[in-house]
């Protein structure tokens, strides 16, 4: 195939894909100009809504602190200053605390990821006596509170004596049940005819999940991969019930100490919540297309 006919093809493809995206939305929000200027209008409304908060903490954190407090203050009148940051980096373990969160959440997507793909791949590729009853206990599982389960899962983390260290943070969150079930969908989809002539060629179930599955799936796993990172970030109630040491603390617990021991510091606070949101903005930034299209494909736009 020639480089003309590649480009020919690229172009059809695109202009493919447009047509689709003008059909969906007009199914989704109706064929009238007006639906769409009222769709327009409505989503620039919520954006406004979502961005108002986050401009004034971001002014906030750069305000000296006495004027940070006062009411109905917007723009800081004094001047723009870094005291903010400086105290809380200066009074504060906010470092190894993002240090001890980059390495949890770390942690937490690969086990959850390898963990959540075998487990699927079982689910969706192989037969074994009392399949339908783990896949009933599995989607069971989605629905009951996690908050349940703390006490006998730190009463476990006491006996194995895993209290404030990472591991005892890291291994309850590990079990995502949601994620076997999204991932079990995906390979439930991947042609039988890949697996079939593998199959024919020798490949046993280790093969066929490590050279044909996980490559074949791994949009879906990127995808899993980012949500699992930001929910093992910003997760708070488990890493503040089982950790008491600062040097094991993750981000969200550390914050919530600073608050404690400084008061009611407005510029401080945003200040530290500025700093804690940075590396997701910038995971963000760099798989926003990944995240979006993870939201399209597992319908998880509510975690």
């Amino acid at each position: 195939m020639s480089v003309a006919d590649l480009v020919a093809v690229r172009r059809a493809s695109a202009a493919q894909q447009r047509a689709e995206n003008r059909t969906l939305t007009k199914l989704t929000i109706g064929p009238s100009p007006w639906a769409r200027a009222g769709a327009l209008a409505a989503l620039i409304v919520l954006a406004a809504l979502w961005l108002v908060p986050l401009a004034w903490g971001t002014v906030t954190s750069f305000k000296h602190e006495a004027e940070a407090a006062l009411p109905a203050s917007w723009w800081p009148a004094q001047g723009w200053t870094l005291e903010a940051y400086q105290q809380v980096l200066s009074n504060s373990d906010l470092l190894v605390w993002m240090w001890n969160s980059l390495v949890v959440a770390t942690l937490v997507t690969f086990l959850t990821v390898l963990i959540s793909a075998m487990a699927a791949f079982a689910f969706s590729q192989t037969i074994f006596k009392g399949r339908g009853l783990l896949q009933w206990l599995t989607i069971a599982s989605i629905m009951m509170p996690g908050q349940i389960l703390i006490v006998p899962l730190f009463r476990q983390m006491q006996a194995l004596g895993l209290v404030d260290t990472f591991w005892g943070i890291v291994l309850p969150q590990v079990v995502a049940p949601v994620m076997v079930f999204i991932l079990k969908r995906f390979f439930d989809a991947i042609p039988s005819e890949l697996l079939d002539a593998a199959r024919i060629d020798g490949a046993g179930p280790w093969r066929l999940f490590w050279t044909i599955v996980l490559p074949l799936s791994r949009s879906i796993l990127v995808a899993v991969a980012i949500f699992v990172f930001i929910g093992a970030w910003n997760n708070f109630l488990w890493p503040f019930i089982v950790t008491t040491d600062p040097q094991f603390m993750t981000l969200p617990v550390g914050l919530s100490t600073v608050k404690n021991a400084y008061g009611v510091q407005y510029a401080q606070n945003m200040a530290s919540a500025m700093i804690a949101a940075l590396p997701l903005l910038v995971v963000f930034m760099l798989f926003q297309r990944r995240i979006v299209q993870g939201v399209a494909t597992t319908g998880m736009g509510g975690q």
